[in-house]
């Protein structure tokens, strides 16, 4: 069994420190730390995370070539895989189309884009020079790195619609798809599992992480209300599975978006957030996010990923997911260690 945690880029500098070695303490095999707009860039909290640590592997979750060009991809992967002793996981999307485009950027060609990406990327750390003619990437010969790679770093593709959720069964060395709640488990796997049925056997196996939100503390109201936070903020960009999941429409959260995005009322945003909503993630203590994972972990999940808010004290709510991580691993640590994929 594995274990990883997820974090927004939304926090000070110092807050990933200590929240890295809590982890690391914790069992977790994993750390990944978003990259979104207009907030603190991963690019410079990852090297500050890596330099900190001894075992836990470091991840972006995610970076897009829209954003950043793939050849700045592997460059920053390289890099991060020299500086961390190979323990760097690119991970990769095409990114929201919705927060794109507040800095202009159309999301042309998705599925081809990180399909192209992951494959470009691929190539170059291999140490091959790529030529590409293809639909979103077009390369001379003069694209390849001028330094030798540490290794093939392992890229995790993030997820959400079918055809990427194929592509990732396929493709990737791991998958992050969102399963808001935990049960869209089950509404995605057969996606994956086609990409599996046509995957190359040279490539390592799959890493399939669960990903779900937790907000955990000793004070349920409060916690509900952290999570509702992050709903409020997000629930306008989940995918129509996800939708279809819990029982809502997109324009369910048309009003809630216009309150926190444009009116920038979270109060009033938080407050429209009914139940139904609230379902994407678990609310509560230890016992309630190991009873919603129970069912996964029966069907065969191997890798349990948990993500923010994670609770209003996100450090303590981190020591209490240790308890989640020691009830599913039996022996109190992550079974992982440090291996890359493949390793």
């Amino acid at each position: 069994m594995r274990f990883s945690l997820r974090l927004n880029n939304d926090l000070a500098l110092p807050e990933y420190i200590a929240l890295a070695l809590a982890a690391e303490a914790a069992g977790f095999d994993q750390l990944w730390v978003s990259n979104d707009l207009f907030l603190r860039s991963d690019l410079v909290i990852l090297p500050a995370i890596a330099l900190a640590t001894q075992r836990i592997q470091i991840g972006t979750g995610i970076l897009n070539p829209y954003t950043i060009n793939p050849a700045e991809l592997a460059m920053f992967a390289a890099t991060m895989d020299e500086l961390s002793g190979n323990r760097f996981n690119l991970g990769l999307a095409a990114g929201a189309g919705d927060f794109l485009k507040w800095v202009g950027i159309e999301q042309t060609q998705p599925l081809a884009a990180t399909r192209e990406t992951l494959l470009a990327v691929r190539r170059l750390l291999a140490g091959e020079a790529v030529a590409l003619e293809g639909k979103f990437l077009r390369w001379s010969g003069e694209a390849y790195l001028r330094f030798k790679a540490p290794r093939v770093t392992p890229i995790y593709l993030g997820a959400m619609g079918p055809k990427m959720l194929t592509l990732a069964g396929e493709l990737a060395d791991g998958v992050l798809p969102l399963l808001f709640p935990p049960e869209h488990y089950f509404s995605v796997k057969p996606y994956i599992d086609q990409g599996l049925a046509i995957r190359n056997s040279q490539l390592a196996t799959l890493d399939f992480a669960a990903c779900i939100w937790v907000s955990l503390a000793a004070d349920r109201a409060t916690a509900r209300r952290t999570l509702a936070h992050k709903i409020a903020y997000y629930g306008h960009a989940l995918g129509p599975l996800i939708y279809e999941r819990l029982g809502v429409t997109r324009e369910d959260f048309l009003p809630i978006e216009q309150a926190m995005m444009v009116e920038r009322d979270e109060e009033k945003a938080i407050n429209l957030v009914d139940d139904r909503m609230l379902r994407i993630g678990v609310v509560g203590q230890p016992a309630d996010v190991i009873e919603r994972l129970e069912p996964l972990v029966a069907a065969g999940a191997q890798h349990l990923s948990f993500g923010p808010p994670l609770g209003p004290n996100v450090l303590e709510a981190v020591q209490l997911l240790g308890q989640v991580v020691r009830h599913f691993s039996k022996e109190g640590v992550g079974v992982w260690g440090s291996r890359g994929v493949g390793e």
